[in-house]
């Protein structure tokens, strides 16, 4: 362990170095703390596939960090959308103390965990949501209500832009993480953007630091109110895409 961990260290000092991101000593234990919390209680739920710490570093800490590469954060109050184990959202906190965070997903249990983990690293001003896009993005204390609103979540662009577009101000951005060759789901979406009030201005192509992982992250900006009736009933957004 001790070597993994020694290899791993050196893996997210590289991959921090590369995003032009300085941590102190507290937000490296944070980081560790956290992957430690993450793997205990995954041997009791489901919250991740990968378990060894280079590659948590690699696959989750850094891509989550990656954001920068599109958007310079600052103050901004974030929503992660379908958080699950609390990623992008917990490490963008820990190395963004200033930012405000809200981690919101659909399954009791993962809330929990975020609970326990924002208590046990000591985060302020993120808090943890249990609910669905579709309620929320229509409550008026949500609605509209962020500078960002962020998501790995699985889920076709055009559908995932339904879910996170309504939780946009104007003028802010809706920034998803994306896997592999997107550019035929990019061209898909582009009509649905449109619809929900948004516009792209940018996509960065990478691969993951130490893997063959191909990354996007697309940068969306909210250039007009979305229309009220949108997001439509649980469901439909992913049967019946815009």
């Amino acid at each position: 362990m001790k070597d993994g961990r020694n290899q791993g260290s050196i893996d997210f000092k590289e991959g921090l170095e590369e995003l032009n991101i300085k941590l102190n000593d507290l937000q490296i234990r944070q980081f560790m703390n956290y992957y430690e919390l993450l793997i205990e209680k995954n041997k009791v739920m489901n919250l991740t596939a990968i378990t060894e710490l280079s590659e948590v570093i690699s696959k989750h800490f850094i891509d989550s960090l990656s954001i920068i590469k599109v958007h310079h954060l600052q103050k901004e109050k974030i929503l992660d959308l379908g958080s699950g184990a609390g990623l992008p959202g917990i490490p963008i906190k820990i190395a963004f103390p200033d930012t405000q965070v809200v981690l919101m997903d659909s399954l009791n249990k993962r809330v929990r965990f975020l609970d326990e983990v924002i208590e046990k690293l000591g985060l302020n001003n993120i808090t943890t949501i249990h609910g669905r896009a579709e309620d929320y993005g229509k409550d008026k204390n949500y609605r509209e209500a962020f500078d960002i609103c962020t998501s790995r979540a699985v889920a076709k662009l055009s559908t995932l832009s339904e879910y996170c577009m309504p939780f946009v101000k104007v003028g802010g951005k809706f920034i998803p993480y994306k896997s592999g060759n997107i550019t035929e789901e990019l061209n898909e979406a582009e009509s649905a953007i449109n619809i929900l009030g948004g516009k792209r201005l940018k996509t960065e192509e990478f691969k993951l630091p130490n893997t063959d992982i191909s990354r996007t992250l697309i940068l969306i900006e909210k250039c007009k109110n979305t229309p009220i009736k949108y997001p439509r009933v649980a469901g439909k957004p992913s049967k019946e895409p815009l």
